[in-house]
């Protein structure tokens, strides 16, 4: 009987091990979080264990806390949830984000439907808690990872949801890579704004980048004109005479000196002047500008040399104690001339490269100036040449972004009506004057895809040379010695191609 008595001791002492086992095993998979993710192909099942929630008595089961689990959807996407016991009421915080169905009694359905978080809440017909949930709805990336995985299948790009937002991570190997990634993202989810363009580029190229601007221009003018002038005088009376005939089409005479004759008034005979203008111009303008500049593939660079002159804007005066007023002092502004040069390249596939230029090549002149100012000050004009594109251009090649070829005419005839259409003698009544302006512009791009060298591998402007001694300045009127200092660079003869960079 002691023996049998021990038996079922132990007996029991199994059985409750392995009760309390199977409890354990199923409370951990209870505890564990249900979540889903937005690449699952359709919806979870997602079970509750009774461990959590078993029938109990109300005051019992009321103080137990329960556990809240997290679960993750796409908009449009769904998951089911089965419950232990009978569901009698559920509660959604906010049915425009997810709305739960009931469609059998310990089964539910949940459904994304739109971009946002909330929790869903189940009870029984006690009203006693059975299981509660905080849902978060999230972008469906998986038609966007399909597209980028298809236009990039080389790059290493991750889509990410935040929010209404779709984060960009990983790495490509060029600049438009990266560009054409978030494109097509920000066209898939509504815009530009909503894409997080975090992708790294692997390695990115330097671009050099040569801009040549040449213009020449031309102009010719041609100008003859006779003035004639008489006094003539009758007893007390004096009758002047004065025909001046003005250069029109060049705005003035090109020079003042002139051819004059006269008669001189002896008793009574009139005195008559004429003045003969007759000049030519011929001249040339050759303007060359070459900045070079580098950039990082995706980045700007910009290059100016030049300067800036000042332009009276106006006048500010103090007023005195008496109300009167005191100094006055003259206000200018600065306006930029010079050299510059803007731009920004992107390396593309097959060694190409995209470009957008802006450069611009302007000097003071004083065509069209303006006299005003205190003391009469002279403002002068700005000539400007300016050109903004966006080319495609391979490594090493050069393409002409602008040019221009101007020609302009003018002639003018100018003279007393009636008397200088007279043949020969209506020469003396009228003057002519014959402007024609040529310009000729072109503007020229090469881009290379460059990398450093060392420093002695580079030829610098300077080298070589040896300021000339006060001696040779002096007796030989030299302004450089012919051989520079010791151990100068020697320039390298022979020159092949372009040298200073090593291009791709």
């Amino acid at each position: 009987m002691a023996l049998r008595g021990s038996r079922t001791s132990i007996r029991t002492q199994l059985i409750g091990a392995l009760s309390a086992s199977v409890t354990v095993l199923a409370l951990t998979s209870g505890l564990a979080p249900a979540a889903e993710s937005d690449a699952a192909p359709g919806p979870a099942i997602i079970s509750v264990p009774a461990t959590l929630s078993h029938a109990a008595d109300p005051a019992t089961t009321s103080s137990i806390p329960q556990k809240i689990r997290f679960l993750a959807l796409g908009v449009g996407k769904s998951a089911i949830i089965d419950l232990p016991r009978d569901v009698k009421d559920v509660l959604v915080a906010d049915p425009k984000i997810a709305n739960a169905v009931i469609r059998s009694p310990q089964r539910a359905y949940v459904i994304g439907s739109a971009v946002g978080q909330t929790n869903v809440v189940f009870f029984d017909a006690d009203g006693q808690q059975i299981a509660a949930y905080d849902i978060a709805i999230k972008r469906d990336l998986n038609g966007v990872r399909a597209a980028l995985k298809q236009l990039l299948p080389g790059a290493a790009i991750q889509a990410e949801g935040i929010g209404d937002s779709v984060m960009l991570t990983g790495s490509v190997s060029t600049p438009i890579e990266a560009q054409q990634a978030g494109d097509v993202v920000a066209r898939l989810v509504g815009g530009t704004d909503k894409v997080l363009n975090s992708i790294v580029v692997k390695g990115r190229d330097q671009v050099m980048l040569k801009v040549t601007v040449a213009e020449v221009q031309r102009n010719i003018i041609k100008q003859l004109g006779i003035d004639l002038s008489a006094n003539m005088n009758y007893g007390t009376a004096v009758v002047n005479f004065n025909n001046a005939n003005p250069f029109t089409a060049n705005s003035g005479p090109l020079t003042s000196n002139s051819l004059v004759a006269s008669a001189v008034n002896r008793a009574g005979i009139p005195t008559v002047t004429a003045t003969l203008r007759a000049m030519e111009s011929a001249g040339v303008v050759h303007t060359l500008a070459e900045p070079n500049l580098s950039a990082i593939s995706g980045e700007s660079a910009t290059f100016i040399s030049g300067g800036e002159f000042p332009i009276p804007t106006g006048v500010t005066c103090q007023t005195t104690t008496g109300g009167g007023i005191g100094n006055c002092v003259q206000t200018v502004s600065f306006k930029k001339f010079g050299i510059s040069l803007n731009f920004t390249p992107v390396v593309m596939t097959e060694g190409k490269i995209s470009l957008r230029v802006m450069t611009e090549v302007s000097e003071v002149s004083l065509e069209n100036a303006l006299q005003g100012g205190v003391g009469g000050t002279t403002i002068p004009s700005i000539k400007t040449r300016r050109a903004e594109t966006t080319v495609e251009i391979p490594s090493g090649g050069s393409l002409a972004m602008a040019g221009l070829i101007q020609e302009q005419t003018k002639q003018a005839i100018n003279g007393m009506p009636g008397v200088d259409q007279i043949p020969l003698f209506g020469q003396l009544f009228r003057s002519q004057d014959f402007v024609k302006n040529q310009t000729e512009l072109m503007v020229i791009v090469t881009p290379y895809v460059v990398r450093a060298v060392a420093q002695k591998e580079l030829s610098r402007p300077d080298d070589g040379f040896a300021p000339a001694s006060d001696a040779q300045s002096a007796l030989f009127g030299q302004i450089a010695r012919i051989y520079g200092v010791p151990a100068r660079v020697e320039p390298v003869a022979n020159y092949q191609a372009n040298f200073g960079f090593i291009i791709d």
